[in-house]
Protein backbone atom coordinates (compact mmCIF):
# COMPACT_ATOMS: atom_id res chain seq x y z
CA UNK A 1 0.00 0.00 0.00
CA UNK A 2 1.53 3.53 -0.59
CA UNK A 3 1.75 6.26 1.67
CA UNK A 4 -1.18 8.91 0.47
CA UNK A 5 -0.25 12.46 0.66
CA UNK A 6 -2.67 15.58 0.97
CA UNK A 7 -0.99 17.98 -0.54
CA UNK A 8 -2.21 21.38 -0.45
CA UNK A 9 -1.63 23.85 -3.42
CA UNK A 10 -1.83 27.00 -0.96
CA UNK A 11 1.51 29.26 -1.40
CA UNK A 12 1.86 28.55 2.42
CA UNK A 13 2.64 25.22 1.82
CA UNK A 14 5.14 25.67 -0.81
CA UNK A 15 8.24 25.23 1.94
CA UNK A 16 6.56 21.13 2.50
CA UNK A 17 6.15 20.64 -1.27
CA UNK A 18 7.99 22.38 -4.47
CA UNK A 19 10.53 19.58 -4.41
CA UNK A 20 7.42 17.25 -5.00
CA UNK A 21 6.27 19.39 -8.09
CA UNK A 22 6.75 17.16 -11.46
CA UNK A 23 8.88 15.07 -9.33
CA UNK A 24 6.03 12.50 -8.14
CA UNK A 25 7.08 9.28 -8.96
CA UNK A 26 10.46 9.77 -7.28
CA UNK A 27 9.05 9.47 -3.77
CA UNK A 28 8.59 5.95 -4.05
CA UNK A 29 5.77 4.32 -2.40
CA UNK A 30 4.06 7.42 -1.98
CA UNK A 31 0.79 9.34 -4.00
CA UNK A 32 -0.10 12.42 -3.59
CA UNK A 33 -3.71 14.25 -3.82
CA UNK A 34 -4.37 17.76 -3.99
CA UNK A 35 -6.96 19.68 -2.34
CA UNK A 36 -7.84 22.74 0.47
CA UNK A 37 -7.23 22.03 4.32
CA UNK A 38 -11.02 21.19 4.30
CA UNK A 39 -10.68 18.15 1.63
CA UNK A 40 -7.80 16.97 3.59
CA UNK A 41 -9.56 17.26 6.99
CA UNK A 42 -12.01 15.18 5.97
CA UNK A 43 -9.58 12.59 3.86
CA UNK A 44 -7.71 11.94 7.25
CA UNK A 45 -11.43 11.14 9.15
CA UNK A 46 -12.33 8.89 6.29
CA UNK A 47 -8.87 7.23 5.80
CA UNK A 48 -8.68 8.09 2.42
CA UNK A 49 -4.80 9.79 2.60
CA UNK A 50 -2.33 9.01 5.47
CA UNK A 51 -1.27 12.25 6.54
CA UNK A 52 -1.36 15.78 5.32
CA UNK A 53 -0.24 19.47 6.70
CA UNK A 54 -3.89 19.85 7.62
CA UNK A 55 -6.07 22.30 9.73
CA UNK A 56 -4.71 21.33 13.30
CA UNK A 57 -8.33 21.06 14.45
CA UNK A 58 -8.68 17.82 12.44
CA UNK A 59 -6.53 16.43 15.46
CA UNK A 60 -9.36 17.11 17.58
CA UNK A 61 -12.36 16.48 15.60
CA UNK A 62 -11.40 12.47 15.92
CA UNK A 63 -9.51 11.70 19.21
CA UNK A 64 -7.02 9.29 19.43
CA UNK A 65 -7.11 8.45 15.38
CA UNK A 66 -3.86 10.82 14.85
CA UNK A 67 -0.51 11.71 15.85
CA UNK A 68 1.35 14.54 15.05
CA UNK A 69 4.65 15.82 13.84
CA UNK A 70 6.72 16.90 17.12
CA UNK A 71 8.94 18.97 14.64
CA UNK A 72 6.61 20.68 12.22
CA UNK A 73 3.50 22.84 11.67
CA UNK A 74 2.20 26.00 10.04
CA UNK A 75 2.48 29.19 11.94
CA UNK A 76 3.85 32.64 12.13
CA UNK A 77 4.70 35.15 14.66
CA UNK A 78 1.64 37.43 15.40
CA UNK A 79 0.66 38.36 11.38
CA UNK A 80 -0.35 35.35 8.82
CA UNK A 81 -1.72 37.53 6.14
CA UNK A 82 -3.70 34.48 4.90
CA UNK A 83 -6.24 34.10 7.17
CA UNK A 84 -8.02 36.97 7.56
CA UNK A 85 -11.38 38.48 8.67
CA UNK A 86 -12.48 41.36 6.01
CA UNK A 87 -14.91 43.66 7.19
CA UNK A 88 -17.34 46.51 6.31
CA UNK A 89 -17.01 47.63 9.86
CA UNK A 90 -15.06 47.77 13.09
CA UNK A 91 -14.72 44.47 14.78
CA UNK A 92 -16.52 45.59 17.84
CA UNK A 93 -19.48 46.29 16.08
CA UNK A 94 -20.34 42.64 14.03
CA UNK A 95 -23.21 41.49 16.70
CA UNK A 96 -26.28 41.00 14.66
CA UNK A 97 -23.95 41.00 11.05
CA UNK A 98 -23.84 38.48 8.70
CA UNK A 99 -20.31 37.20 7.96
CA UNK A 100 -19.25 34.78 5.60
CA UNK A 101 -17.06 32.00 6.67
CA UNK A 102 -14.59 30.45 4.21
CA UNK A 103 -15.84 26.55 3.57
CA UNK A 104 -11.52 25.98 2.88
CA UNK A 105 -10.50 25.65 6.64
CA UNK A 106 -12.61 24.46 10.00
CA UNK A 107 -9.59 25.77 12.39
CA UNK A 108 -10.29 29.38 10.56
CA UNK A 109 -13.67 29.16 10.98
CA UNK A 110 -13.34 27.76 14.63
CA UNK A 111 -10.75 30.46 15.54
CA UNK A 112 -12.59 33.49 14.34
CA UNK A 113 -15.79 31.59 16.51
CA UNK A 114 -13.35 31.71 19.48
CA UNK A 115 -12.30 35.20 19.09
CA UNK A 116 -15.71 36.99 18.33
CA UNK A 117 -17.68 35.24 21.07
CA UNK A 118 -15.34 34.47 23.70
CA UNK A 119 -12.63 37.52 22.83
CA UNK A 120 -15.35 40.39 21.95
CA UNK A 121 -18.65 38.94 23.21
CA UNK A 122 -20.38 39.09 19.80
CA UNK A 123 -22.92 37.03 18.19
CA UNK A 124 -22.93 37.54 14.50
CA UNK A 125 -24.94 35.84 11.86
CA UNK A 126 -22.27 33.03 10.13
CA UNK A 127 -22.97 31.80 6.90
CA UNK A 128 -20.97 29.35 4.98
CA UNK A 129 -19.25 30.12 1.63
CA UNK A 130 -16.05 30.51 -0.18
CA UNK A 131 -16.06 34.06 -0.75
CA UNK A 132 -17.62 37.26 -0.04
CA UNK A 133 -21.07 38.07 -1.39
CA UNK A 134 -22.32 42.00 -1.65
CA UNK A 135 -24.93 41.30 1.20
CA UNK A 136 -22.15 40.18 3.67
CA UNK A 137 -21.09 42.13 6.45
CA UNK A 138 -17.75 40.43 6.38
CA UNK A 139 -15.78 37.87 5.38
CA UNK A 140 -13.47 35.47 6.25
CA UNK A 141 -10.85 34.43 3.83
CA UNK A 142 -8.08 32.16 3.92
CA UNK A 143 -5.01 31.09 1.88
CA UNK A 144 -4.43 32.35 -1.88
CA UNK A 145 -8.40 34.15 -2.00
CA UNK A 146 -6.61 35.99 1.11
CA UNK A 147 -3.27 37.10 -0.04
CA UNK A 148 -5.13 38.73 -3.13
CA UNK A 149 -8.33 40.72 -1.11
CA UNK A 150 -4.78 42.21 0.73
CA UNK A 151 -4.10 43.63 -2.37
CA UNK A 152 -7.42 44.30 -3.56
CA UNK A 153 -8.47 46.82 -0.69
CA UNK A 154 -12.32 46.24 -0.89
CA UNK A 155 -13.26 46.45 2.45
CA UNK A 156 -12.77 49.14 5.04
CA UNK A 157 -11.23 47.12 7.74
CA UNK A 158 -8.80 43.86 8.15
CA UNK A 159 -8.36 41.68 10.28
CA UNK A 160 -5.19 39.00 10.34
CA UNK A 161 -6.51 36.03 13.04
CA UNK A 162 -3.08 35.10 14.16
CA UNK A 163 -2.41 38.56 15.28
CA UNK A 164 -5.87 38.89 17.34
CA UNK A 165 -4.68 34.84 19.24
CA UNK A 166 -1.29 36.34 19.74
CA UNK A 167 -2.34 40.04 21.39
CA UNK A 168 -5.20 38.01 23.47
CA UNK A 169 -3.15 34.87 24.60
CA UNK A 170 0.23 35.79 23.95
CA UNK A 171 1.15 32.62 21.63
CA UNK A 172 1.30 32.08 17.97
CA UNK A 173 -1.48 30.53 16.62
CA UNK A 174 -0.87 26.91 14.53
CA UNK A 175 -2.95 27.20 11.82
CA UNK A 176 -2.26 23.68 10.34
CA UNK A 177 -0.37 20.91 11.50
CA UNK A 178 1.26 17.76 10.20
CA UNK A 179 -1.77 15.32 11.27
CA UNK A 180 -0.38 11.46 10.42
CA UNK A 181 -3.43 8.82 10.62
CA UNK A 182 -1.94 5.88 12.91
CA UNK A 183 -2.60 3.61 10.59
CA UNK A 184 0.46 5.21 8.78
CA UNK A 185 2.43 3.88 11.75
CA UNK A 186 2.02 0.16 10.22
CA UNK A 187 5.21 -2.21 9.99
CA UNK A 188 4.40 -2.06 6.61
CA UNK A 189 3.91 2.01 6.09
CA UNK A 190 5.96 2.94 8.98
CA UNK A 191 9.12 2.82 6.99
CA UNK A 192 7.95 4.81 4.04
CA UNK A 193 6.81 7.68 6.32
CA UNK A 194 9.97 7.90 8.19
CA UNK A 195 11.83 8.25 4.54
CA UNK A 196 8.89 11.23 3.75
CA UNK A 197 9.04 12.90 7.10
CA UNK A 198 13.19 13.43 6.65
CA UNK A 199 12.42 14.99 3.27
CA UNK A 200 10.31 17.33 4.23
CA UNK A 201 12.44 18.79 6.98
CA UNK A 202 15.37 18.57 4.56
CA UNK A 203 13.06 20.74 2.00
CA UNK A 204 11.88 23.31 4.22
CA UNK A 205 16.25 23.79 4.67
CA UNK A 206 16.24 23.72 1.08
CA UNK A 207 13.34 26.39 0.67
CA UNK A 208 15.30 28.75 3.12
CA UNK A 209 18.49 28.54 1.63
CA UNK A 210 16.92 29.48 -1.81
CA UNK A 211 13.19 30.92 -1.61
CA UNK A 212 13.34 32.32 -5.09
CA UNK A 213 14.68 29.02 -6.81
CA UNK A 214 11.81 27.25 -4.61
CA UNK A 215 9.16 29.20 -5.64
CA UNK A 216 10.19 28.89 -9.58
CA UNK A 217 9.25 25.68 -8.82
CA UNK A 218 5.98 25.76 -7.04
CA UNK A 219 4.31 28.94 -8.58
CA UNK A 220 5.07 26.66 -12.31
CA UNK A 221 2.70 24.63 -11.23
CA UNK A 222 0.46 26.60 -8.77
CA UNK A 223 0.01 30.46 -9.66
CA UNK A 224 -1.35 33.20 -7.58
CA UNK A 225 -2.33 36.51 -8.96
CA UNK A 226 -0.06 38.76 -6.84
CA UNK A 227 3.12 40.62 -7.50
CA UNK A 228 6.83 38.57 -7.30
CA UNK A 229 8.22 40.74 -4.31
CA UNK A 230 4.85 40.52 -2.24
CA UNK A 231 5.02 36.26 -2.74
CA UNK A 232 8.81 36.56 -1.38
CA UNK A 233 8.08 38.69 1.37
CA UNK A 234 4.51 36.81 2.89
CA UNK A 235 7.80 33.90 3.83
CA UNK A 236 9.10 36.38 5.95
CA UNK A 237 6.26 36.54 8.63
CA UNK A 238 5.86 32.23 8.66
CA UNK A 239 7.42 30.10 10.73
CA UNK A 240 7.22 26.26 10.26
CA UNK A 241 8.72 25.05 13.51
CA UNK A 242 6.43 23.51 16.02
CA UNK A 243 8.12 25.17 19.16
CA UNK A 244 7.16 24.31 23.07
CA UNK A 245 4.90 27.65 22.93
CA UNK A 246 3.37 26.64 19.90
CA UNK A 247 2.17 23.48 21.10
CA UNK A 248 0.77 24.98 24.23
CA UNK A 249 -1.07 27.34 22.42
CA UNK A 250 -2.74 23.98 20.12
CA UNK A 251 -3.60 22.76 23.34
CA UNK A 252 -5.05 26.21 24.86
CA UNK A 253 -6.99 26.49 21.25
CA UNK A 254 -8.46 22.79 21.63
CA UNK A 255 -9.85 23.67 25.08
CA UNK A 256 -11.73 26.54 24.44
CA UNK A 257 -12.89 24.66 21.18
CA UNK A 258 -13.98 22.34 23.63
CA UNK A 259 -15.81 24.65 25.84
CA UNK A 260 -17.61 26.49 23.07
CA UNK A 261 -19.06 22.72 21.92
CA UNK A 262 -17.34 23.40 18.39
CA UNK A 263 -15.44 19.61 19.32
CA UNK A 264 -16.49 17.37 21.43
CA UNK A 265 -13.22 17.28 24.07
CA UNK A 266 -9.87 18.70 24.26
CA UNK A 267 -7.77 15.70 23.45
CA UNK A 268 -4.19 15.15 24.60
CA UNK A 269 -2.05 16.01 21.51
CA UNK A 270 0.09 12.63 20.57
CA UNK A 271 3.33 13.23 18.69
CA UNK A 272 4.98 11.04 16.29
CA UNK A 273 8.19 8.99 17.80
Amino acid sequence: MPLRVGRIPFLVCAPFFFNSVGRENVFFDTEFFDGPPSVHCAGLKDGSIHLSPASSITFAQKPGAFVLSPSLCTSCSFEVRSVKLFSRYPIEELSNKRIRMTSQSKTSVTLLRILLENRYGLSPEYVPGLAAEESDDACLLIGNLALEENERHRFAYSYDLGTLWQEWQGLPFVFGAWIISKEALSPGLRPTLECYMEHLEKGIQEFRRDPAKALDVWLSKYPVSLPRPIVEDYFSVLDYRFTDERKESLAIFFKLAAQMGLVESAPPIEFLQ
